[in-house]
């Protein structure tokens, strides 16, 4: 990955910024130019809570070029409580652990390195949500 690409999706990937739809209001997550609902100008910039519930999810064993070493590892299309749905990977969880309904948040964590000694690239995860502390 280079390094502008990097930079211009920094918002997106460690605070979920998405966007509002200026004409009816949807959230739109990742930004994007136009509204999926209206085809309105979607330009005001939306900071989603990180939290929501396991809409679907698998575990992936047979990984792709450059993430064969982190086989198998959980993936998840996440409803989030604003609405959108955003394919996540889960952490800090066993496979048996997860179901369809699972309260989840937001974390940053290390995706990928380019290389030995080349960008460490950090983005979402999603972990099922701590229990609060009594």
């Amino acid at each position: 990955m280079e390094v502008s690409r990097h930079w211009r999706l920094q918002k997106q990937r460690y605070q979920l910024v998405g966007e509002t739809c200026d004409n009816c209001g949807v959230k739109l997550f990742p930004p994007r130019d136009v509204c999926l609902e209206c085809e309105a100008p979607a330009y005001e910039l939306f900071t989603f809570a990180g939290t929501g519930e396991v809409y679907s999810f698998t575990t992936v064993y047979d990984a792709p070029a450059g993430f064969e070493g982190m086989a198998p590892y959980m993936m998840a299309m996440v409803k989030l409580d604003e609405g959108p749905i955003v394919t996540a990977q889960l952490t800090d969880v066993w496979p048996g652990d997860v179901e369809i309904g699972t309260r989840v948040e937001m974390v940053t964590r290390k995706l990928r390195t380019d290389g030995d000694e080349g960008m460490i690239v950090y983005g979402y995860k999603f972990r099922p949500m701590l229990e609060a502390i009594a």
